[in-house]
């Protein structure tokens, strides 16, 4: 079940808010926690347990590590969280991919599990892994009401693909939370801001990269236009999600933290990182990062961390080669950024800045596409030589060319600034009103496009 989904949006959210603000406030994290589980079992019934099993395994693991701090059962209880939690993901997620590679390596026929990929499972094993390591380092208190630690873990807004949530930044909202008018209307606006992403930009705009990407000797335009179109389809996917979880959390009365600010305005690869997906920067920066050493210990340590912590996000994409290869593109750029070239960028004009960010950005899209590796250099090569344009190509530009400057304009605050304009003239009051009916239309409209057949799942779903 996806947010997107009439099954969702018509049979899923009303009676979870019917239920969740009907009940007395004490009996609301229940509440959440039993519409998320049900919210989860929808698509993979047998993996609930899974998740039941990693809640009571973490909460027992907090109470242990507060219960034993600073003594020896406290690091025991971090390492069998830690372990349990990366063992479950890496079965999971990673088997196929290890025996595969073993058997590629050395001749070998091991067999392979074929494991169903648990939705959300990088999510959650990261929420639930950094609880424990919090509670550890004492930045967060253990949870005492395994209800409420399960409505944490199980949390349906953020739960299939984020962003990753921190326990230390929602505790206090798990105890007591103010479910204001205000802030459900401005939860509402947001979720609607999300769904009209993902259904009206990243689902048509990803038609140009399907037309593109089926074409056996793409021009070097198509080639550039098909990369384009992929790079919004996967933004406008990935943070129309995050909008339609962070909308929906305020609803149910949590502040969840932003998960983007405008990375196609970043002047560089560093700046980029900065502004995409930044919980999972964060996480890493924080639980990788930090603990391996950060900037401490000279140029050569920082370096050494900076590539180790890319492998592994590159890794944590997926489980195939060209995530890590992706992963590793990117830490060489930032680790060449950190040696000189911030240095020479600063003395270049913005907009130089900006397309050098851009262009080495969209490239990096060829390799994340496309798991098989020679596919993506073939692109890649496409996009650098070979024919320039053809009909196709021209037929490709005319077609898709107001749908990727839409995209490009929705990408900038332009579009929020001249909401932001139009709401202080017409006053809070009238903005309610036009949130409401901005929410009303874009629902309509996610649902004719639904039912036309432009639906498409979530791309991070396969993470």
């Amino acid at each position: 079940m996806v947010f997107s989904s009439l099954t969702f949006l018509q049979c899923f959210l009303p009676p979870c808010l019917l239920a969740y603000f009907l009940v007395p406030q004490k009996w609301r994290n229940g509440t959440l926690f039993l519409f998320s589980l049900l919210f989860y079992a929808w698509g993979e019934p047998v993996y609930v347990v899974l998740m039941l099993f990693s809640t009571a395994l973490d909460y027992t693991c907090g109470q242990m590590v507060e219960r034993h701090r600073e003594q020896r059962g406290a690091k025991i209880a971090l390492l069998v969280s830690v372990c349990v939690n990366l063992g479950l993901l890496g079965v999971f997620k990673y088997s196929d991919f290890l025996i595969d590679t073993v058997n590629s390596l050395f001749g070998t026929e091991l067999p392979q599990p074929n494991l169903p990929l648990p939705i959300g499972i990088s999510f959650y094993t990261f929420q639930t892994m950094s609880y424990t390591i919090d509670v550890y380092r004492g930045e967060a208190k253990a949870q005492k009401n395994i209800i409420n630690f399960g409505a944490y873990v199980t949390l349906f807004p953020q739960l299939i693909a984020g962003p990753i949530v921190r326990y230390q930044t929602v505790a206090d909202e798990l105890e007591h939370r103010d479910c204001t008018a205000d802030l459900f209307a401005d939860g509402a606006k947001r979720f609607a801001c999300g769904i009209g992403k993902k259904v009206l930009l990243a689902n048509n705009i990803g038609l140009l990269w399907e037309a593109a990407s089926a074409q056996a000797a793409p021009t070097v335009l198509t080639a550039w236009l098909g990369v384009i179109a992929y790079g919004f389809q996967i933004y406008f996917d990935f943070s129309g999600y995050s909008d339609m979880a962070i909308g929906l959390g305020r609803m149910l009365g949590f502040r969840f933290l932003e998960n983007f600010n405008y990375p196609f305005l970043a002047d560089s690869i560093t700046d980029f990182w900065r502004r995409w997906h930044i919980s999972m920067g964060t996480w890493f920066r924080d639980y990788v990062y930090i603990p391996l050493g950060g900037n401490k210990g000279g140029l050569a340590k920082q370096l050494s961390n900076i590539a180790i912590v890319w492998l592994l996000t590159g890794f944590w994409h997926g489980a195939s080669w060209n995530f890590v290869l992706w992963g590793v593109y990117f830490g060489i750029l930032l680790v060449l950024e950190k040696l000189f070239l911030l240095r020479w960028l600063k003395r270049l004009p913005a907009v130089l800045r900006h397309i050098y960010a851009l262009v080495l950005v969209t490239i990096s899209w060829t390799l994340f596409a496309f798991t098989e590796i020679s596919k993506g250099a073939a692109w890649c090569k496409a996009m650098l030589s070979g024919m320039l344009f053809d009909s196709s190509s021209l037929y490709l530009l005319l077609t898709y060319g107001p749908m990727l400057a839409i995209c490009a304009l929705v990408a900038t605050p332009l579009g929020k600034r001249f909401y932001e304009k139009i709401g202080t003239r017409l006053g809070q009051r009238a903005l309610t009103v036009v949130d409401c009916g901005g929410l009303a239309c874009v629902l309509v409209m996610a649902a004719a496009y639904l039912v036309s057949g432009s639906y498409n799942p979530f791309l991070y779903f396969r993470f």
